[in-house]
């Protein structure tokens, strides 16, 4: 990695992305740079991933952030590539690496279902992913469930025993509906490794959680 070219672009980027980024809790500029942390990780096993567009494509990602419930949510991403583009292109960024972070911003996101074709891409959805696993991952959770007006959880059966799962109701069913999913998707051996971490602290959340609604740990 040219170090001297990533910390030139860096705070050029961030500056792109404030806009954007002010009133989100859950998409801030801390989750852009928790996003390019875990990428900077994965990187470290990939020497012929280019990472200035890794770095761009972490940053830009979320230029256009549609709420969870909007009808074009979809489509967030492919906007986000263009805006991006275009912003790239007046900062004076390569423009031969425009096209690539381009993809890996369409590819990123899990709603618009763009298969990732480049390393770049995959680099930068598995970190992207990454960001919605773990304590940080629930945080965001219920920041998000909170902003669209969900109760914590279902009131009688929490854990969708003898119902469907629907996270568009209940915030803890987003748990099992999709964060524990996310895994099973990742690209990278890296991700792979801190995803399993990660997980198991989503699993032990939403067991304690359920035993504090139920009062089953009244007893313990």
């Amino acid at each position: 990695m040219d170090e001297d070219l990533l910390a030139y672009w860096k705070p050029r980027l961030a500056e792109i992305a404030a806009p954007a980024a002010a009133d989100d809790g859950a998409h801030d500029l801390n989750h852009l740079q928790r996003v390019w942390s875990v990428a900077r990780r994965i990187l470290d096993d990939h020497p012929e991933a280019d990472a200035l567009v890794v770095l761009a494509a972490c940053f830009l990602h979320d230029l256009v952030n549609l709420p969870k419930n909007h009808p074009e949510r979809s489509k967030a991403s492919v906007m986000a590539a263009a805006q991006a583009t275009r912003a790239l292109a007046d900062a004076g960024f390569p423009a031969d690496k425009l096209p690539a972070v381009a993809h890996a911003i369409e590819a990123h996101s899990f709603s618009a279902d763009i298969p990732p074709r480049t390393v770049e891409a995959r680099i930068v959805q598995d970190a992207d992913r990454m960001d919605a696993l773990g304590a940080i991952g629930l945080a965001r959770m219920f920041h998000v469930g909170g902003q669209l007006g969900r109760p914590l959880a279902h009131g009688t059966d929490p854990l969708a025993v003898g119902r469907p799962l629907d996270d568009t109701q209940y915030a803890l069913d987003h748990i099992e509906a999709k964060l524990l999913r996310l895994p099973a998707t990742l690209h990278t051996a890296a991700a792979r490794r801190i995803a399993e971490t990660r997980a198991a602290r989503l699993r032990r959340f939403r067991d304690e959680f359920v035993a504090e609604w139920t009062g089953d740990d009244a007893d313990q």
